[in-house]
């Protein structure tokens, strides 16, 4: 039998709360799971329910996780339907997210970049993707 694969993102933050609110709240992520305390680290995972990828967001207690090392570290959403990428920016602005011009200008072209409390940035392109 063949096992599905499933892609999980993790990384720390120092501010678990105002992380999970620009990706559930301002980009629209389920909150799929949460654990307190699980070895001194507290971590909630963050997707979309029956997709085979999600984030996970932990705060290890008493450790400083630091900023992004640059501008360019970036995750993509492509959204090729134009009204399902402007609802998504007007979704992120309602919740005091303000765009930020993209490191590369390839980005600016099509997308809007946003980026979280850490210093990582999203990028909301309108486009499509295929390999």
């Amino acid at each position: 039998m063949k096992k599905n694969v499933v892609l999980r993102v993790a990384r720390p933050t120092n501010d678990l709360e105002a992380t999970v609110r620009f990706y559930r709240d301002g980009l629209g992520l389920d909150e799929l799971a949460r654990f307190d305390n699980h070895d001194g680290f507290d971590g909630v995972m963050l997707g979309k329910a029956g997709e085979a990828h999600h984030f996970e967001f932990t705060h290890a207690h008493g450790h400083d996780a630091g900023r992004a090392p640059t501008q360019d570290n970036l995750v993509v959403f492509y959204l090729p339907d134009s009204d399902d990428w402007q609802a998504s920016i007007a979704r992120m602005k309602a919740h005091g997210y303000q765009p930020v011009p993209s490191f590369n200008p390839y980005w600016d072209r099509r997308g809007v970049t946003f980026e979280d409390c850490d210093g990582y940035r999203v990028v909301l392109q309108n486009a499509g993707w295929a390999p």
